[in-house]
């Protein structure tokens, strides 16, 4: 739960640890996002991610989406050993989770500038990194779309 999470973050600060958060759909999990996740990971000493839930995955993205149920990406992005907490969100931004976990640093990719990014004033820092080039779950899709229409799978 969220009240769970803030109070493990409330822990971790009061020793003094550095807690950094990014969030994301994460829908078809890929090398692009392992690398990103890994890279946040790098500047805290624990990531928290806060995943899309279906219902918010739908409205941003349509109604094909997500691929994956948000109980599986929810476990999915657990079982990545950088990741030390997972919450699920409703909202369409994640302001409302930020203002309750106030994280140290906020990790957004590389299409934000500082001053865009929603919930920046429930952390001290915000950092973007840049995407890695040739990995996105809409490629992912348009491939196998491109297969089934091609009669390769």
């Amino acid at each position: 739960s969220v009240e769970a999470l803030a109070k493990k973050i409330r822990t971790w600060q009061n020793r003094g640890e550095v807690v950094v958060f990014t969030n994301g759909c994460f829908d078809i999990l890929h090398r692009g996002h392992l690398t990103y996740l890994k890279e946040a990971a790098n500047l805290g000493d624990h990531l928290v991610v806060a995943l899309n839930s279906d219902a918010s995955v739908r409205r941003l993205k349509g109604e094909s989406r997500p691929i994956n149920h948000e109980i599986d990406r929810a476990l999915l992005m657990s079982s990545l050993g950088f990741v030390d907490g997972v919450v699920l969100f409703q909202e369409d931004t994640p302001a409302e989770i930020l203002s309750k976990l106030h994280p140290n640093i906020l990790v957004k990719g590389g299409d934000y500038k500082p001053e865009d990014v929603i919930g920046k004033e429930f952390v001290e820092e915000v950092q973007i990194l840049p995407f890695q080039d040739g990995y996105s779950t809409t490629s992912i899709i348009e491939k196998i779309q491109g297969s089934v229409e091609e009669g390769r799978l």
